[in-house]
């Protein structure tokens, strides 16, 4: 019979991220892939564990939540969803909507550990769980949600990290921010109407946002964070290291978010 290999705990995966560069007081915005991890003993609660032991005391870990509410096909070509269908699609509340599926277990998982906090910009909520929660998630716009006032916004402000823990580098959030401060000419818009659950009922908004969904402008390829993140890497800064069986990058989100922001207006296509 073949041995089983052992189990992965919260005490390994808080020593591997020690190792890569967490440090008590960081805040963290995390990305996982969890499947690539290994076999976690309490599954993704050990991973949210040990970036809360690595962090703690004084720090605070985010995940990009977004919505898992899936009714695009439904807008007009005015980002209105038609009357009939209207009254058929839940409402946006902060604190029952489930994260999207895309983005793995990791983030749905820390948006419903005990106490937790999530902002309030559908599309672009980010869920929080340790000191500076709070801070990281109120006030967040409805319009330009990875813009100034964002949680991203202000995890560049707080000097924070971002870690991949075996997620591709092209799914690195923070560099929607850095779409939003880059001057680059013809950036796409998009505009959509968005119901939130309020107190009085459903609220409809409409909201407008660069398109996070594609490339901003024309021209750059389809994986282009990929790129900005290997090339950040390559010029000799952030780490690399494992967490778990997981091939596992940290940067430093100023230094990352002023690099791509650069990045991306010298490449930018003409």
């Amino acid at each position: 019979m073949v041995e089983r290999s052992r189990f992965i705990t919260r005490a390994d995966l808080r020593a591997d991220l020690e190792r890569l560069g967490l440090r008590p007081g960081d805040a963290v915005l995390a990305h996982g892939a969890l499947s690539k991890v290994g076999r976690l003993l309490n599954g993704p609660d050990a991973v949210i564990g040990a970036l809360l032991d690595a962090v703690s005391p004084g720090g605070t870990v985010l995940a990009y939540t977004d919505w898992d509410a899936r009714y695009d096909e439904l807008l007009d070509p005015d980002g209105r969803v038609p009357d009939r269908w209207r009254a058929h699609i839940p409402p946006f509340d902060a604190r029952a909507s489930r994260a999207i599926r895309d983005n793995g277990a990791l983030p749905e998982f820390l948006r419903t550990m005990p106490g937790a906090l999530r902002s309030g910009n559908p599309g672009a909520s980010v869920a929080a769980l340790g000191a500076r929660a709070g801070w990281f998630t109120e006030d967040h716009p409805l319009d330009y949600g990875y813009g100034p006032g964002s949680p991203l916004a202000k995890l560049v402000e707080a000097g924070g990290k971002v870690v991949m823990i075996g997620a591709p580098l092209d799914t690195m959030t923070l560099l929607h921010h850095a779409e939003h401060l880059a001057d680059l000419p013809g950036k796409r818009v998009i505009r959509y109407e968005v119901p939130l659950a309020t107190g009085h009922g459903v609220e409809w908004h409409a909201v407008e946002e660069f398109d996070t969904g594609n490339p901003v402008v024309d021209g750059f390829a389809e994986d282009y964070f990929a790129e900005i993140v290997r090339d950040f890497l390559a010029s000799g800064r952030g780490a690399r290291g494992v967490v778990g069986e997981a091939e596992s990058v940290l940067v430093d989100a100023p230094e990352m978010c002023a690099f791509a922001v650069a990045w991306m207006e010298k490449h930018r296509p003409h």
